[in-house]
């Protein structure tokens, strides 16, 4: 069963990331809650009543309480805050000192108001461990990196492959994490606001094509400087039905901003953007897949870098809806944050975002129109290229200005939950990665110099991984007698690389899933691109439920 963050339309105010001080926050925003708490006396002794919790925010809680409460009644609340009731982080146990301040006398039901804001007490209780612990557990990965490292050189000469290739990768990804920690996000300039198009292609997305198509609408810019045009690729569910549903109940709001074009047959993702971008009249045509909902502040802080001249285009930061669905989800949304906050971040740092993700991200019209039809109908080894289009068009760009990652501008997005759909689109990634890396081979050496050995180093490793992990595991164990502690060791310690990181930005309980994501890679994922380099010029999706399978990172 999908699990998902309870459903409410002011949720997405909340930004995914707890703010330390509380000063984003919005006190009043409440959530529903399916959750209990019990209602204890003042002085935390003995348990006077307990109820269900109706709804909650940051500053108090509506409770059906099982016996009557008064007015002014001082008490001290106990409750577990599920995981997908607040954003990813607030997970834990709360002890909130309270006041009763309405009780409904048809109902019973009692609104407190807690003493402190639930922010204020989980940096005080919980963060601030979770801070301290990540850092402590930073430091000790980082000493025992250098320790296998010491004796990587010790050894090199014993099996000169494996060795070189475990320090190259230890390179690349102490330079990912460096880089990232010098990016900065781009400021927010009110006055500069450009008419944006949002383009949303559709394909058999009846379940979410309305709040996405919501989360568009509602957005923190001029209204008549935005309009969001819906782009339906013959859909065979009720997509369409639901679109005209949508447009029927805020067409007194919104007018004519929202457009909603269908082809009559499916043509491909690729052809219902080029479609929507040639209905467009905005300078800024900004890309959002059908399952991936917008905060309200996306458009503004996306569009800031596009005030640069020299930067073409710019990709925000995705995050996974349904993370807490089951283990596969909460891997990749550890997956998910790592590979925009240090990857993405580490490429902005040189202005070369190598792949803009199709949840969202804006492209310079003038730019975009050069190339549209081009990219449209490309080709490869004369057949056309149906998939891999976010990192097509990203190469486009490339080759001619700047593309950059702004952290702040913020999607969330429904990911697989299941590994056959996860290993198909996995499968559908690799092959695009391998085509348009090749690709752009031709010119990433024209880019920073040092920006252009990491991207080569990237390509080289991940094609050389498959060998390498085959010498390691068999090879060397069955000649020499040797298993493979070391790297297994150092898998190990760069998985706690990535998961102590994510802790410590993150403060989420999500960390951990990290480290067999690792190894699921390494035993599963690894091995998906010897086929992929054996099978690259296929071009079928092998099963197609949707038009969302955009590539993350």
């Amino acid at each position: 069963m999908e699990v998902f963050p309870r459903e409410k339309p002011d949720r997405r105010f909340l930004p995914d990331i707890p703010s330390k001080g509380g000063t984003r926050r919005f006190h009043d925003t409440r959530y529903f809650s399916d959750g209990k708490a019990d209602v204890y006396a003042a002085n935390d002794k003995y348990r006077y009543c307990s109820g269900n919790v109706i709804n909650i925010s940051q500053g108090g809680m509506l409770l059906a309480p099982d016996k009557t409460l008064e007015v002014g009644q001082k008490v001290v609340l106990h409750f577990f805050l599920t995981a997908g009731t607040l954003p990813e982080g607030f997970e834990s146990f709360l002890k909130l000192p309270s006041t009763v301040v309405r009780v409904d006398s048809q109902t019973g039901q009692a609104a407190f108001q807690f003493q402190t804001t639930i922010t204020e007490d989980l940096q005080r209780n919980r963060w601030r461990y979770f801070e301290a612990a990540a850092l402590i557990g930073i430091m000790l990965t980082l000493v025992g990196v250098w320790y296998l490292k010491k004796e990587s050189i010790f050894y090199f000469w014993f099996d000169v492959p494996v060795f070189l290739y475990g320090l190259c990768a230890l390179f690349y990804l102490i330079t990912r994490f460096f880089f990232a920690a010098l990016y900065r996000p781009f400021p927010v300039d009110m006055h500069f606001t450009p008419s944006v198009s949002i383009i949303v292609p559709c394909f058999n997305e009846e379940e979410w094509i309305e709040r996405t198509v919501r989360g568009c609408l509602n957005q923190h810019y001029p209204e008549e400087l935005l309009e969001v045009i819906v782009v339906d690729d013959g859909s065979s569910d009720g997509s369409v039905a639901a679109l005209e549903a949508v447009k029927a109940k805020v067409y007194d709001e919104v007018g004519e901003r929202l457009l909603i074009h269908v082809f009559p047959k499916n043509r491909g993702k690729r052809h219902a953007m080029a479609a929507g971008t040639r209905l467009a009249k905005g300078d800024v045509m900004v890309f959002v897949d059908s399952d991936s909902f917008l905060q309200p502040d996306s458009v503004l802080r996306l569009v800031q870098p596009l005030k640069n001249p020299r930067i073409g285009a710019v990709t925000g930061r995705c995050e996974v809806e349904n993370k807490w669905t089951n283990m596969l989800t909460r891997m990749q949304a550890v997956r998910y944050y790592v590979g925009f906050r240090i990857f993405k971040a580490a490429e902005s740092i040189f202005d070369a975002v190598t792949c803009l993700s199709g949840p969202l991200a804006a492209y310079r019209r003038d730019v975009l129109m050069g190339y549209l039809d081009v990219w449209e109908h490309q080709t490869y080894l004369g057949r056309p290229a149906t998939f891999g289009d976010d990192r097509s068009l990203t190469n486009y760009f490339l080759g001619s200005h700047d593309t950059v990652y702004q952290h702040t501008a913020v999607t969330h997005t429904i990911v697989p939950s299941t590994y056959k759909k996860f290993y198909t689109q996995q499968m559908r990634w690799k092959r695009s990665w391998l085509r348009e890396t090749l690709r752009a081979c031709k010119f990433m050496w024209k880019k920073e110099p040092f920006m252009a050995i990491s991207f080569y180093l990237g390509f080289i490793l991940p094609l050389l991984g498959p060998v390498i992990v085959l010498r390691a595991f068999v090879v060397v164990p069955l000649l020499y007698g040797v298993w493979p502690i070391m790297y297994i060791a150092g898998v190990f310690f760069m998985s706690m690389l990535m998961c102590t990181s994510y802790l410590f930005i993150k403060r989420s309980n999500l960390w951990v899933y990290g480290i067999p994501f690792c190894f699921f890679y390494l035993f599963v994922l690894l091995w998906q691109i010897v086929w992929a380099v054996l099978t690259f010029w296929k071009s079928e999706w092998g099963t197609r439920p949707s038009s969302h399978d955009s590539e993350a990172h």
